[in-house]
């Protein structure tokens, strides 16, 4: 009763924290890549403004389903990607390349270069600095996906070649250094001793991430990047049919006897996708990727369909991400990217 009289009111809502209720839905929200409950210190409030910040790439597709949450949604979110430099195979080098991931596969014609293309565009997208390095030196054919292959790389005043930004991607290539129909007939030390001209020799600005196509298989040169080069991850591409499959586990064990921690998988041509009708197919078999992802313990980190207008954008030098934006494929791409990066963070943070 005297606090009646005394006029006692409830204690103000704190406009800077999230309800208990509130709270609890956060720690249900999940993003691709990232296993478990993002952090509660990721999330922050002020008012009706709620903000996401993540330590790694991602796009504003994360955010999708905080703003549809019935308890979430009222908010106005923002999501900050402040990208972390993180551990790597060679610490004494210096961090301006970023965080430097590796795309592999046991054998050829799985689509490691198109993955990789798509990879660094989907993060540059998303504000990221990535630089993309063309290390499959017999076939460099990242020139022909992102246009400008008669466009040759300049050398600086330092002796340095400059990258070309193709697309919003810093990408260095012996294709933009050689003609497009010469062959690179070199033994094994030779082109090893190439690759790490061309990765130390780019006047590389700058780089939140460096991805770097490898050539297919498990030579000279995937031994001269584990040990010579700043690798923070690696990731192994297939496709579901069994010949593929057992070839992307010896890129796995592969990975693993040099000490270059594995990121996770990647099955591409995980099914095809008809244009006119939207029908998907498993030409090369179901569930191939998954399977080997699960018996090696490595995360899947995309399933990605084959698809006529990815094929026809890479062709044409425009990937489909930055020729159409709104189509419908990129879905699927955009979350890869956020997969890998969110993966490539966990892993470095766990406890040895």
């Amino acid at each position: 009763m005297l606090g009646k009289w005394l006029g006692k009111k409830s204690a103000p809502e704190n406009d800077e924290t999230f309800t208990a209720a509130e709270r609890e839905q956060l720690q249900q929200f999940r993003i691709p890549g990232y296993e478990g409950p993002l952090p509660a210190a990721w999330f922050s409030r002020q008012g009706q403004q709620a903000r996401l910040s993540l330590p790694f790439s991602a796009g504003p597709q994360v955010l999708e389903k905080l703003q549809q949450d019935a308890q979430l949604g009222h908010y106005q979110w923002q999501l900050d990607c402040q990208v972390e430099k993180l551990p790597n195979s060679q610490p004494e080098l210096p961090l301006i390349y970023g965080n430097v991931i590796v795309i592999s596969s046991g054998k050829g014609g799985v689509g490691k270069s198109s993955v990789a293309v798509q990879l660094a565009v989907a993060l540059a997208e998303n504000g990221a600095s990535v630089g993309l390095l063309d290390a499959d030196i017999y076939g460099p054919s990242l020139p022909t996906m992102l246009g400008g292959a008669d466009e040759k790389q300049q050398i600086n005043d330092q002796n340095k070649m400059q990258p070309h930004l193709r697309h919003g991607v810093y990408v260095s290539s012996l294709g933009f250094l050689a003609d497009s129909k010469d062959a690179a007939i070199w033994r094994g030390p030779m082109a090893s001793a190439a690759l790490q001209q061309l990765f130390r020799d780019t006047a590389w600005p700058r780089l939140d991430y460096l991805i770097v196509d490898l050539p297919p298989g498990t030579g000279d040169i995937q031994l001269t990047i584990a040990q010579k080069l700043p690798v923070t991850g690696a990731v192994v591409v297939t496709t579901p049919q069994n010949v593929a499959l057992a070839d992307a586990e010896k890129g796995i064990a592969m990975f693993r006897k040099v000490g270059i921690p594995l990121t996770g998988l990647i099955e591409n041509m995980s099914h095809y996708h008809c244009p006119a009708c939207g029908h998907e197919e498993a030409i090369f078999g179901q569930h191939g990727g998954r399977k080997t992802a699960e018996s090696h313990q490595v995360p899947l980190l995309a399933q990605l369909p084959l698809a006529s207008p990815i094929r026809q954008a890479l062709d044409q030098g425009q990937p489909l991400l930055t020729a159409e934006p709104q189509h419908p494929l990129n879905a699927a791409i955009r979350e890869m990217a956020t997969a890998v990066a969110a993966q490539l963070y966990q892993q470095a943070k766990k406890p040895v």
